[in-house]
């Protein structure tokens, strides 16, 4: 609402509230001073602070303790001193303004619990929303596996056992056997080996022990040389300790999909995959020389930045990824060491 039309609203709303308070003047005038009308005196008062807010109804408050002893006067109240119209006067305002402060207080309170009764709903879908992304994130993931087991695994085995089963028969017909035929079968035995582990990594990067975020990520950067010819190079400083193994794949992830998401869409020509510790915390960054991210209002925040926000929040850590002035982005997630309770999946 525009300020002078606030200010005509207020302006009307006060003229009201002194309307209602001239009426109830009149009625504790008309009744006399024995009998009390102080819950009607809350009604102009209440009235104003609901619509007009807490400085009106301090004024309005004021107001209503002096009609108040005026109306005694008018009524026929006498008085020997002049404090005790003073004490009473004040102990009647005292009154007003506490019930103003209770009721302000209270109003506040529902409207904080409005606002935090929103800003949770908005949570829950967001969450749910997410949720729903991560399952077709794993679907996907799952669909990638079958596919890699079965073109590239599933093809090598084959070609295995049907060299196998031609070497086999050459034996059984006591003909000649070539080395270079069963070389060709241990080198393809030993690539279905190393496929067998590419797909164990993707499934579960980190292995036990002290430095398996860091093994993990150094392969992460080697195949992200191997994947996609970029520069991807890691490093790491201090002594990183974790206290959940969740908490190292979740980071594992985000540095992955920060990584890919660079490479992707950034044009980027080289990556740095960091890992410090940092006092009381764990600090991962993934810098790139690409074209950064997009504008603000160009595009949606994607869903691999809102993935990474997620996997952050489960865990207890921050994340925030900003252009850089140079040139490329770079995504930064911190996790403390004594991080607060971990959100659930």
């Amino acid at each position: 609402m525009p300020t002078g039309l606030k200010l005509k609203s207020r302006f009307t709303v006060v003229l009201c509230g002194l309307a209602l308070l001239a009426a109830v003047g009149f009625a504790d005038l008309a009744t006399g001073y024995k009998l009390s009308l102080l819950i009607f005196y809350f009604i102009p008062i209440l009235y104003v602070l609901k619509r007009a807010g807490l400085g009106f109804a301090f004024a309005i408050s004021i107001l209503a303790a002096l009609v108040w002893l005026a109306a005694d006067i008018g009524a026929g109240d006498k008085y020997t001193d002049y404090w005790t119209p003073v004490w009473n006067t004040g102990i009647r305002l005292s009154i007003f303004l506490l019930v103003v402060i209770l009721f302000s207080t209270r109003e506040q309170l529902r409207r904080m619990v409005e606002i935090r009764t929103e800003s949770l709903r908005e949570e829950i879908q967001e969450r749910v929303r997410l949720e729903r992304e991560l399952l077709g994130i794993v679907e996907s993931e799952q669909r990638r596996i079958g596919r890699d087991l079965h073109d590239s695994l599933g093809q090598h085995l084959t070609a295995i056992a049907f060299g196998a089963k031609i070497l086999s028969n050459r034996l059984a017909n006591k003909s000649s056997v070539e080395p270079a035929a069963a070389d060709r079968l241990v080198s393809m035995a030993e690539d279905s080996i190393e496929m067998t582990r590419r797909i164990a990594r993707n499934l579960h990067p980190l292995e036990l022990g002290a430095d398996g975020l860091e093994v993990a990520l150094q392969n992460l950067s080697g195949s992200i040389t191997k994947s996609f010819n970029v520069s991807c190079r890691f490093q790491h400083s201090g002594t990183v300790v974790l206290n959940d193994s969740q908490a190292g794949i979740h980071l594992y992830r985000i540095a992955q999909e920060a990584a890919t998401n660079a490479v992707r869409h950034g044009q980027v020509r080289n990556l740095v995959i960091s890992l410090d510790a940092v006092k009381n915390s764990v600090m991962l960054t993934v810098t790139d020389d690409g074209t950064g991210l997009p504008a603000a209002g160009q595009t949606p925040k994607g869903m691999g930045l809102r993935i990474m926000s997620y996997r952050a929040r489960i865990i207890g850590a921050t994340f925030d990824i900003q252009n850089l002035p140079s040139g490329g982005a770079k995504a930064v997630c911190i996790l403390n060491h004594n991080p607060p309770p971990p959100e659930s999946l």
